[in-house]
């Protein structure tokens, strides 16, 4: 499923847990977690519900330094993020920016874009 530069893989896994199947691989490729935001957690708080829905943040500065140097707009949309969400029939998916959107919507090189290019491919890992 790909829609407006967004990629979405269908999972096997729980919402928290692709995330933290995601998180592991990340960790072994010494990609930085800057954060995880649970918006369903969150909305239950203030008495909302909404289906399980989490963000992780993540990234390599090595990597996107030269991306936001390249283009200073990009750190708009750096960190990269994956976001996990469940359906209205409680599918869940794996959505991310496609870096090929990216590399569109700010005219990066390939060059550039190389750190972030497999970006699908550990999205891909994390669901296998």
């Amino acid at each position: 499923m790909s829609a407006n530069g967004l990629i979405s893989h269908l999972s096997p896994y729980t919402v928290p847990d692709i995330l933290d199947h995601l998180e592991a691989i990340l960790r072994t490729k010494n990609i930085t977690i800057f954060a995880r935001i649970d918006h369903s957690g969150e909305a239950a708080k203030v008495g909302l519900t909404m289906p399980p829905t989490q963000l992780l943040i993540f990234g390599n500065p090595k990597g996107g330094t030269p991306i936001m140097l390249a283009a200073p707009l990009s750190a708009i949309d750096l960190p990269l993020k994956a976001l996990a969400w469940q359906d209205v029939d409680g599918k869940v998916w794996l959505s991310i920016n496609d870096p090929r959107y990216l590399q569109s919507r700010y005219d990066l090189s390939d060059e550039v874009l190389k750190p972030i290019a497999g970006l699908e491919a550990l999205i891909l890992e994390a669901i296998a």
